[in-house]
Protein backbone atom coordinates (compact mmCIF):
# COMPACT_ATOMS: atom_id res chain seq x y z
CA UNK A 1 0.00 0.00 0.00
CA UNK A 2 2.66 2.32 0.92
CA UNK A 3 4.43 1.44 -1.99
CA UNK A 4 1.23 2.29 -4.37
CA UNK A 5 0.76 5.91 -2.45
CA UNK A 6 4.97 6.46 -3.05
CA UNK A 7 4.24 6.06 -7.32
CA UNK A 8 0.90 7.92 -7.33
CA UNK A 9 2.94 10.77 -5.48
CA UNK A 10 5.94 10.54 -7.60
CA UNK A 11 3.82 10.58 -10.56
CA UNK A 12 1.90 13.79 -9.43
CA UNK A 13 5.17 15.40 -9.25
CA UNK A 14 6.66 14.73 -12.25
CA UNK A 15 3.77 15.91 -13.87
CA UNK A 16 3.96 19.13 -12.34
CA UNK A 17 7.12 20.00 -12.66
CA UNK A 18 7.10 18.68 -16.86
CA UNK A 19 6.59 21.48 -19.51
CA UNK A 20 3.12 21.70 -20.73
CA UNK A 21 3.09 19.95 -24.10
CA UNK A 22 2.91 22.29 -27.09
CA UNK A 23 -0.36 22.51 -28.48
CA UNK A 24 0.86 24.64 -31.09
CA UNK A 25 3.19 22.16 -32.72
CA UNK A 26 0.65 19.15 -32.09
CA UNK A 27 -1.77 21.11 -34.69
CA UNK A 28 0.54 21.52 -37.05
CA UNK A 29 2.40 24.79 -37.49
CA UNK A 30 5.01 24.75 -38.73
CA UNK A 31 7.74 26.83 -36.41
CA UNK A 32 10.14 27.27 -39.51
CA UNK A 33 8.56 30.14 -41.13
CA UNK A 34 10.67 32.32 -40.93
CA UNK A 35 12.25 34.67 -44.13
CA UNK A 36 14.82 36.97 -44.91
CA UNK A 37 13.82 39.83 -47.12
CA UNK A 38 16.54 41.75 -48.64
CA UNK A 39 15.09 45.26 -50.45
CA UNK A 40 17.39 47.27 -52.51
CA UNK A 41 18.22 50.84 -53.43
CA UNK A 42 19.40 52.97 -56.14
CA UNK A 43 18.23 56.69 -56.14
CA UNK A 44 18.72 59.81 -57.68
CA UNK A 45 20.83 58.68 -60.70
CA UNK A 46 20.49 61.74 -62.56
CA UNK A 47 21.83 59.56 -65.33
CA UNK A 48 24.68 58.19 -63.84
CA UNK A 49 25.33 55.22 -65.71
CA UNK A 50 28.97 55.04 -66.22
CA UNK A 51 31.88 56.06 -64.39
CA UNK A 52 32.68 59.09 -65.87
CA UNK A 53 32.53 63.02 -65.02
CA UNK A 54 31.36 64.79 -67.96
CA UNK A 55 31.73 68.04 -67.35
CA UNK A 56 35.69 67.15 -66.28
CA UNK A 57 36.17 64.66 -69.03
CA UNK A 58 37.37 62.06 -66.94
CA UNK A 59 36.94 58.84 -65.19
CA UNK A 60 35.23 59.49 -61.73
CA UNK A 61 34.98 55.81 -59.45
CA UNK A 62 32.73 57.47 -57.19
CA UNK A 63 29.74 57.74 -59.61
CA UNK A 64 28.09 55.19 -62.27
CA UNK A 65 25.35 52.63 -62.13
CA UNK A 66 27.63 50.14 -63.97
CA UNK A 67 29.53 50.51 -60.77
CA UNK A 68 26.46 50.37 -58.41
CA UNK A 69 25.25 46.66 -60.71
CA UNK A 70 27.86 44.68 -59.01
CA UNK A 71 27.19 45.73 -55.48
CA UNK A 72 23.55 44.73 -56.56
CA UNK A 73 24.73 41.36 -57.92
CA UNK A 74 26.70 40.61 -54.47
CA UNK A 75 23.85 41.74 -52.25
CA UNK A 76 22.17 38.83 -54.41
CA UNK A 77 23.87 36.49 -53.84
CA UNK A 78 23.97 37.12 -50.10
CA UNK A 79 20.54 36.73 -49.95
CA UNK A 80 17.54 33.97 -50.93
CA UNK A 81 15.06 36.44 -51.26
CA UNK A 82 15.43 40.11 -53.01
CA UNK A 83 13.95 42.83 -54.04
CA UNK A 84 15.46 45.83 -56.26
CA UNK A 85 14.15 49.40 -56.56
CA UNK A 86 14.90 52.57 -57.65
CA UNK A 87 13.80 55.87 -56.20
CA UNK A 88 13.37 58.47 -58.92
CA UNK A 89 15.41 61.33 -60.22
CA UNK A 90 17.30 59.31 -62.51
CA UNK A 91 16.29 60.81 -65.98
CA UNK A 92 17.85 63.95 -65.69
CA UNK A 93 21.17 65.71 -64.21
CA UNK A 94 24.31 65.49 -66.25
CA UNK A 95 25.23 66.04 -70.11
CA UNK A 96 24.37 62.40 -70.84
CA UNK A 97 20.71 63.21 -70.23
CA UNK A 98 20.42 66.37 -71.77
CA UNK A 99 21.96 64.93 -75.07
CA UNK A 100 19.23 62.16 -75.69
CA UNK A 101 16.80 64.66 -75.03
CA UNK A 102 17.92 67.90 -76.05
CA UNK A 103 20.05 67.07 -79.11
CA UNK A 104 19.46 63.41 -80.25
CA UNK A 105 16.16 63.05 -79.04
CA UNK A 106 14.29 59.93 -77.88
CA UNK A 107 13.15 58.73 -80.75
CA UNK A 108 9.55 55.93 -80.54
CA UNK A 109 10.52 52.71 -79.89
CA UNK A 110 13.25 53.22 -78.23
CA UNK A 111 14.39 52.90 -74.79
CA UNK A 112 16.10 55.36 -72.71
CA UNK A 113 19.36 53.82 -71.42
CA UNK A 114 18.56 54.62 -68.22
CA UNK A 115 15.77 52.40 -68.37
CA UNK A 116 17.27 49.68 -70.33
CA UNK A 117 19.70 49.69 -67.57
CA UNK A 118 16.84 49.17 -65.00
CA UNK A 119 15.72 46.38 -67.57
CA UNK A 120 18.76 44.59 -67.64
CA UNK A 121 19.34 44.62 -63.52
CA UNK A 122 15.38 43.42 -63.61
CA UNK A 123 13.77 46.11 -61.17
CA UNK A 124 11.17 45.13 -59.15
CA UNK A 125 9.47 48.34 -59.81
CA UNK A 126 10.51 52.10 -59.67
CA UNK A 127 9.03 55.38 -58.78
CA UNK A 128 9.47 58.82 -59.92
CA UNK A 129 11.27 62.02 -58.84
CA UNK A 130 10.67 65.67 -59.45
CA UNK A 131 13.42 65.91 -62.12
CA UNK A 132 11.39 63.64 -64.31
CA UNK A 133 9.03 66.23 -64.86
CA UNK A 134 12.01 68.91 -66.27
CA UNK A 135 11.67 67.72 -69.64
CA UNK A 136 7.78 67.72 -69.73
CA UNK A 137 4.79 65.06 -69.47
CA UNK A 138 4.66 63.87 -72.76
CA UNK A 139 8.48 62.82 -72.67
CA UNK A 140 8.02 60.88 -68.95
CA UNK A 141 5.29 59.12 -70.60
CA UNK A 142 6.60 58.25 -73.85
CA UNK A 143 10.24 57.22 -71.57
CA UNK A 144 8.18 55.30 -68.98
CA UNK A 145 7.03 53.26 -72.20
CA UNK A 146 10.40 51.47 -71.89
CA UNK A 147 10.02 50.40 -68.65
CA UNK A 148 9.73 46.42 -67.97
CA UNK A 149 8.98 46.77 -64.32
CA UNK A 150 5.53 48.67 -62.78
CA UNK A 151 6.50 52.51 -61.78
CA UNK A 152 4.40 54.15 -58.97
CA UNK A 153 3.66 57.77 -57.52
CA UNK A 154 0.72 57.97 -55.51
CA UNK A 155 0.51 61.86 -55.02
CA UNK A 156 0.18 63.37 -58.48
CA UNK A 157 -3.37 63.83 -59.47
CA UNK A 158 -4.62 64.68 -63.04
CA UNK A 159 -7.02 67.77 -63.48
CA UNK A 160 -8.77 66.58 -66.29
CA UNK A 161 -9.71 62.86 -64.42
CA UNK A 162 -8.65 64.11 -60.88
CA UNK A 163 -7.59 60.43 -60.56
CA UNK A 164 -3.84 59.67 -59.52
CA UNK A 165 -2.08 60.19 -63.00
CA UNK A 166 0.10 57.47 -62.19
CA UNK A 167 -0.71 53.87 -60.83
CA UNK A 168 -0.26 55.21 -56.98
CA UNK A 169 1.09 51.57 -56.01
CA UNK A 170 1.19 48.24 -57.25
CA UNK A 171 1.12 44.67 -55.68
CA UNK A 172 4.29 41.95 -55.97
CA UNK A 173 3.19 39.00 -55.98
CA UNK A 174 6.22 36.85 -55.21
CA UNK A 175 7.75 33.64 -53.56
CA UNK A 176 9.97 33.74 -50.64
CA UNK A 177 11.81 30.63 -49.41
CA UNK A 178 12.06 30.61 -45.34
CA UNK A 179 14.83 28.91 -43.18
CA UNK A 180 14.20 25.35 -43.88
CA UNK A 181 13.93 25.79 -47.23
CA UNK A 182 10.32 25.92 -48.29
CA UNK A 183 8.45 28.56 -50.67
CA UNK A 184 5.68 30.41 -49.57
CA UNK A 185 3.39 33.40 -51.61
CA UNK A 186 3.63 36.97 -50.10
CA UNK A 187 2.35 39.84 -51.81
CA UNK A 188 4.56 42.75 -51.37
CA UNK A 189 2.45 46.42 -51.90
CA UNK A 190 5.12 49.07 -53.23
CA UNK A 191 4.09 52.89 -53.16
CA UNK A 192 5.56 55.67 -54.80
CA UNK A 193 5.72 59.44 -53.51
CA UNK A 194 7.39 62.88 -54.87
CA UNK A 195 7.72 66.72 -52.89
CA UNK A 196 4.69 68.84 -54.00
CA UNK A 197 7.15 71.67 -54.70
CA UNK A 198 6.84 70.09 -58.03
CA UNK A 199 4.33 72.27 -59.19
CA UNK A 200 6.76 75.27 -58.45
CA UNK A 201 9.80 73.80 -59.57
CA UNK A 202 8.31 72.56 -63.07
CA UNK A 203 5.35 75.39 -63.17
CA UNK A 204 5.35 75.69 -66.86
CA UNK A 205 5.37 72.26 -68.05
CA UNK A 206 2.30 70.94 -65.09
CA UNK A 207 0.06 73.92 -64.57
CA UNK A 208 -3.44 73.37 -65.48
CA UNK A 209 -2.55 69.56 -66.21
CA UNK A 210 -1.70 67.97 -62.82
CA UNK A 211 -1.90 68.85 -59.10
CA UNK A 212 -0.15 67.51 -55.88
CA UNK A 213 -1.48 65.65 -52.71
CA UNK A 214 0.63 66.02 -49.45
CA UNK A 215 3.03 62.80 -49.40
CA UNK A 216 1.68 62.07 -45.69
CA UNK A 217 -1.98 62.74 -46.41
CA UNK A 218 -1.86 60.49 -49.45
CA UNK A 219 -0.51 57.41 -47.85
CA UNK A 220 -3.41 57.91 -45.02
CA UNK A 221 -5.45 57.29 -47.87
CA UNK A 222 -3.81 54.59 -50.03
CA UNK A 223 -1.99 52.71 -47.56
CA UNK A 224 -5.10 50.71 -45.46
CA UNK A 225 -6.69 50.18 -49.20
CA UNK A 226 -3.16 48.11 -50.27
CA UNK A 227 -3.84 46.28 -46.96
CA UNK A 228 -7.52 45.52 -47.79
CA UNK A 229 -6.61 43.87 -51.06
CA UNK A 230 -4.23 41.64 -48.82
CA UNK A 231 -0.25 43.39 -48.70
CA UNK A 232 1.38 41.17 -46.59
CA UNK A 233 4.25 44.10 -46.12
CA UNK A 234 4.34 47.72 -47.60
CA UNK A 235 7.33 49.16 -49.30
CA UNK A 236 7.53 53.28 -49.40
CA UNK A 237 9.26 54.44 -52.44
CA UNK A 238 9.46 58.17 -50.69
CA UNK A 239 11.52 60.23 -53.19
CA UNK A 240 11.62 62.59 -49.97
CA UNK A 241 14.41 63.69 -47.89
CA UNK A 242 14.27 63.08 -43.79
CA UNK A 243 13.57 65.74 -41.26
CA UNK A 244 11.56 66.43 -37.95
CA UNK A 245 10.67 70.49 -38.75
CA UNK A 246 6.71 70.32 -38.00
CA UNK A 247 4.71 68.74 -40.89
CA UNK A 248 2.99 70.63 -42.90
CA UNK A 249 0.72 69.88 -46.27
CA UNK A 250 4.19 71.25 -47.98
CA UNK A 251 7.03 69.22 -46.41
CA UNK A 252 9.18 68.73 -48.65
CA UNK A 253 11.43 65.92 -46.42
CA UNK A 254 8.54 63.79 -45.24
CA UNK A 255 10.15 60.26 -44.27
CA UNK A 256 10.06 61.09 -40.49
CA UNK A 257 6.31 61.38 -40.83
CA UNK A 258 5.51 58.30 -43.09
CA UNK A 259 7.42 55.99 -40.52
CA UNK A 260 4.63 57.18 -38.10
CA UNK A 261 2.00 55.46 -40.51
CA UNK A 262 0.57 51.99 -39.73
CA UNK A 263 1.06 49.48 -42.36
CA UNK A 264 4.43 50.57 -43.52
CA UNK A 265 7.10 48.43 -42.99
CA UNK A 266 10.34 50.18 -44.32
CA UNK A 267 10.65 53.27 -46.55
CA UNK A 268 13.43 54.03 -49.36
CA UNK A 269 14.10 57.78 -49.12
CA UNK A 270 15.89 60.19 -51.50
CA UNK A 271 15.63 63.57 -52.72
CA UNK A 272 18.53 64.70 -49.96
CA UNK A 273 21.28 63.43 -51.53
CA UNK A 274 21.95 62.29 -48.09
CA UNK A 275 23.12 58.83 -46.43
CA UNK A 276 21.00 57.10 -43.84
CA UNK A 277 21.80 55.48 -41.60
CA UNK A 278 24.63 58.06 -41.02
CA UNK A 279 26.15 60.72 -38.97
CA UNK A 280 24.30 63.74 -40.68
CA UNK A 281 21.21 62.13 -38.58
CA UNK A 282 23.01 61.98 -35.39
CA UNK A 283 20.22 64.29 -33.77
CA UNK A 284 17.47 63.03 -35.25
CA UNK A 285 14.73 61.96 -32.56
CA UNK A 286 13.76 58.31 -31.86
CA UNK A 287 16.36 56.82 -34.46
CA UNK A 288 18.89 54.01 -34.33
CA UNK A 289 22.19 54.64 -36.51
CA UNK A 290 23.29 51.31 -35.67
CA UNK A 291 19.94 49.29 -37.31
CA UNK A 292 18.94 52.19 -39.41
CA UNK A 293 15.71 52.81 -37.93
CA UNK A 294 13.15 55.34 -37.47
CA UNK A 295 10.39 55.33 -34.99
CA UNK A 296 11.17 51.33 -35.52
CA UNK A 297 10.66 51.54 -38.89
CA UNK A 298 13.71 50.99 -41.10
CA UNK A 299 15.08 53.55 -43.34
CA UNK A 300 17.69 53.76 -45.79
CA UNK A 301 19.18 56.59 -48.27
CA UNK A 302 21.73 55.34 -51.08
CA UNK A 303 22.97 59.15 -51.75
CA UNK A 304 23.71 59.98 -55.15
CA UNK A 305 24.74 59.31 -58.62
CA UNK A 306 25.16 55.67 -57.97
CA UNK A 307 27.72 56.27 -55.19
CA UNK A 308 26.08 53.86 -53.18
CA UNK A 309 23.65 50.80 -52.73
CA UNK A 310 21.18 50.93 -49.91
CA UNK A 311 20.01 47.74 -48.73
CA UNK A 312 17.15 46.80 -46.01
CA UNK A 313 16.79 43.49 -44.44
CA UNK A 314 14.06 42.46 -42.97
CA UNK A 315 13.06 39.21 -40.58
CA UNK A 316 9.69 38.14 -41.13
CA UNK A 317 7.80 35.29 -39.84
CA UNK A 318 4.27 33.68 -40.70
CA UNK A 319 1.99 33.96 -37.30
CA UNK A 320 -1.42 33.12 -37.93
CA UNK A 321 -1.35 32.96 -41.30
CA UNK A 322 0.26 36.46 -41.84
CA UNK A 323 3.35 37.80 -42.09
CA UNK A 324 4.85 40.12 -39.38
CA UNK A 325 8.25 41.52 -39.60
CA UNK A 326 10.30 40.81 -36.80
CA UNK A 327 13.72 42.13 -37.55
CA UNK A 328 14.91 44.70 -39.83
CA UNK A 329 18.09 46.53 -39.96
CA UNK A 330 19.33 49.01 -42.72
CA UNK A 331 23.37 50.14 -44.50
CA UNK A 332 24.34 50.84 -47.15
CA UNK A 333 27.42 49.95 -49.24
CA UNK A 334 29.66 52.00 -51.18
CA UNK A 335 31.62 51.79 -55.00
CA UNK A 336 34.31 53.94 -54.00
CA UNK A 337 36.26 54.71 -50.76
CA UNK A 338 36.88 58.14 -49.39
CA UNK A 339 39.96 59.09 -51.54
CA UNK A 340 37.76 58.57 -54.66
CA UNK A 341 38.99 54.72 -55.25
CA UNK A 342 37.49 52.11 -56.75
CA UNK A 343 35.86 49.37 -54.53
CA UNK A 344 34.13 47.34 -57.12
CA UNK A 345 34.57 46.11 -60.74
CA UNK A 346 32.59 47.30 -63.16
CA UNK A 347 29.42 45.43 -65.00
CA UNK A 348 30.59 45.19 -68.16
CA UNK A 349 27.69 43.41 -69.34
CA UNK A 350 25.73 46.69 -68.39
CA UNK A 351 28.11 48.82 -70.00
CA UNK A 352 27.95 47.39 -72.97
CA UNK A 353 24.26 47.92 -73.37
CA UNK A 354 24.51 51.60 -72.82
CA UNK A 355 28.28 52.34 -74.14
CA UNK A 356 27.01 53.88 -77.57
CA UNK A 357 24.98 56.60 -75.76
CA UNK A 358 27.56 57.58 -73.65
CA UNK A 359 30.28 57.26 -76.82
CA UNK A 360 27.70 59.52 -78.32
CA UNK A 361 27.69 62.29 -75.44
CA UNK A 362 31.23 61.93 -75.13
CA UNK A 363 31.73 62.93 -78.81
CA UNK A 364 29.23 65.79 -78.54
CA UNK A 365 31.18 67.06 -75.65
CA UNK A 366 34.25 67.16 -77.79
CA UNK A 367 32.70 69.17 -80.66
CA UNK A 368 31.72 72.09 -78.37
CA UNK A 369 35.16 72.58 -77.18
CA UNK A 370 34.15 71.68 -73.75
Amino acid sequence: MRKTIFLILALLLFWQSSPAPSFAVESGTNTSETVQLRILETTDLHASLVNYDYYQTKVDNRIGLIKTATLIKQARKEAENSLLFDNGDHLKGNPLGEYLVRVRGLHKGKIHPVYRAFNYLHYDAVTIGNHEFNYGLSFIKSALKGLKMPYVNANVYSIKTQKPYFKPYVMLKRKVVDESGTAHPIKIGVIGFMPTQIMKWDKANLEGKVITKPIVDSAKEFVPQMKAQGADIIIALAHTGISNAPYHQDTEHAVFYLTKIPGIDAILAGHAHSIFPGPTYNHLPNTDLELGLINGKPVVMAGSFGSRLGIIDLKLKKVAGKWRVLQSSSTTWAIADENGNSLVKTDKALYKRIKGDHQETVEFIKKLGL
